[in-house]
């Protein structure tokens, strides 16, 4: 393995934007003794950046006819060997039964194992085939409808800022983005930005010694005035980072990966090795988002005048698969399986029928996969139908049996325990006014490792998510007619509400001053909203629920 920097920045340290730096929500059931301990919980979001063909990813096998004939040209052989559809699971019923690529081995070898899940049929409402916009709507948890098309922030940062509510400064940053020069807008909270730093190759050079070199020397003095604020927000941010760079790079010096394992030199084992040194040296951070592009195939998809399981789409899962049974593996070798979580994500699928060019063009659904020792193996779903995808709708199949939402909103639930506020603020329905809490992919999560209703974290109802305050209290949350502040030692002046977007929807002025206040908010649409609560001693935010 090339031996290069350990982190690569587009910009400068102070053009980093952070994540809150949070410690977990203790769990306030009654029953605290007998709940699981989801402190060293962690999902690992696997992006596969320009729509993955799910048909030759998993083909229905009761249907190979039908698909061998919308693919002449770009069909898997069903004939087994190494050159042939892997046949997924024979124990399954004969119409639910699937065929993952040739180049899936390791998938196969997970799920054999018991450490992978797929989930069939996943996509969204009124599909937006645009690569960006479907992109960005699977960060922020939107769908292509009115709705929810446009939510300014993503569903990684409402849930860290949610979920970890009750905080105190750390060490350590909530989520990592490996192997992209973008920052992510999955990481974007609504009330701050998440940490978005690139890292490929491993040098254990150390990524403090990197971020502390770039900045130079401090100004020894800060000017009064708007331009010395823009000053010391750059010197906290450059503070905070380092703080961040220190724990980063400790965690990767003490780490290790399993002397059993060798990963292949690709980027995405690359930066799945480095999640995996992370977490093997103590590093707390939730969630990390790694990456791998190429996946839009419109032309020569498989190789021309060859087997049609060879090609780019082969090559592009074959890294995909290596990497992912590498990384498993490694963790379960070093006993953190138990805490893990990985899940690759696409922004749509493609077609069933194949184009001229020997490739495939946008479509809707595709199958999506889990992994991890916490996972329960199998298939949720059934084979999709490929009797939709006809001429008349341009060869497509698009009945979506699972809400992408579904998926990560039962590993948020039944994993890391959150309760259903927690869960409403992360994904909400504005389009059916439904959350997600009561709609969750069936036995996906092991029973040994499923958080119980008694214990998800409620820290939602009745404390307060501000920075380094705990005298301010905004109850009930959701609420229906009346929104109640409570705040200790502070008179309250006024409220405003916000949506999502940023929009100032009401401005609410406390004639007493008082530190009780109430406000109506019968008039207000169903959806998720910003209180931003003016005292005599600061102003401070929180999210809340408002529901009919």
């Amino acid at each position: 393995m090339k031996r290069r920097n350990f982190i690569q920045l587009t910009a400068s340290a102070s053009a980093l934007s952070l994540l809150p730096t949070e410690v977990f929500a203790l769990f306030k059931s009654a029953g605290m003794t007998t709940c699981p301990n989801v402190n060293a919980k962690k999902i690992v979001l696997i992006q596969l950046g320009g729509a993955n063909d799910g048909l030759n990813t998993v083909v229905p096998l009761n249907q190979y006819d039908t698909y061998a004939a919308l693919r002449p040209n770009i069909k898997l052989n069903n004939v087994g060997g190494a050159n042939g559809i892997i046949n997924l699971d024979t124990t399954l019923p004969l119409a639910n039964q699937v065929g993952l690529h040739p180049s899936l081995s390791g998938f196969k070898s997970l799920y054999d194992s018991g450490f992978m899940r797929v989930i069939q049929g996943v996509g969204y409402p009124s599909q937006d085939k645009s690569h960006f916009k479907s992109t960005d709507l699977w960060l922020t948890g939107g769908d292509g409808t009115q709705a929810n098309n446009v939510i300014g922030s993503g569903w990684i940062g409402r849930f860290l800022e949610s979920y970890y509510s009750n905080f105190l400064t750390a060490s350590f940053p909530l989520g990592i983005q490996l192997g992209s020069s973008d920052n992510s807008l999955g990481f974007h909270g609504e009330v701050e930005h998440g940490m978005s730093i690139n890292i490929n190759g491993q040098d254990p050079s150390g990524f403090y010694s990197v971020i502390n070199g770039l900045g130079g020397a401090p100004p020894t003095t800060i000017p009064n005035s708007e331009y010395g604020n823009l000053i010391q927000f750059i010197l906290d941010s450059d503070s905070e980072t380092n703080i961040y760079a220190q724990s980063i790079s400790t965690a990767f010096s003490s780490g290790t990966n399993s002397s059993n394992v060798t990963y292949p030199s690709t980027s995405l084992a690359n930066q799945l090795k480095t999640v995996a040194k992370f977490i093997s040296g103590g590093l707390k951070t939730k969630v990390y988002l790694v990456k791998i592009n190429g996946f839009d195939t419109h032309d020569v998809q498989v190789a021309a005048n060859t087997t049609t399981h060879l090609g780019t789409h082969a090559n592009l899962l074959t890294q995909v698969s290596e990497a992912v049974n590498c990384f498993i593996t490694d963790l379960n070798n070093q006993n953190l399986g138990d805490d893990v979580i990985a899940v690759p994500f696409s922004e749509f699928g493609r077609k069933a029928g194949e184009n001229g060019n020997l490739g495939t063009d946008h479509g809707e659904i595709a199958p999506m996969f889990v992994f991890g020792k916490s996972v329960n193996p199998g298939v949720s779903g059934t084979n999709i139908n490929l009797s939709e995808a006809v001429s008349t709708n341009n060869y497509q199949v698009q009945t979506v049996q699972h809400d992408y939402r579904r998926v990560f909103g039962t590993i948020l639930q039944d994993w890391f325990g959150t309760s259903n506020q927690t869960l409403d603020l992360t994904f909400y329905n504005n389009t059916t006014n439904q959350g997600y809490a009561n709609n969750k992919v069936s036995n996906m999560i092991k029973a040994e490792f499923t958080v119980p209703p008694n214990c998800y974290s409620n820290t939602l109802l009745s404390t307060n998510d501000f920075t380094n305050r705990n005298d301010i209290v905004i109850y009930p949350n959701p609420s229906v007619e009346t929104v109640n502040i409570n705040s200790i030692n502070n008179s309250i002046n006024v409220v405003s509400v916000y949506s999502l977007d940023g929009k100032l929807v009401a401005t609410y002025r406390n004639p007493m001053t008082s530190d009780n206040y109430s406000i109506d908010v019968q008039n207000l649409a169903t959806g998720i909203y910003t209180l931003k609560v003016e005292t005599n001693n600061g102003s401070f935010t929180k999210k809340i629920i408002v529901r009919r």
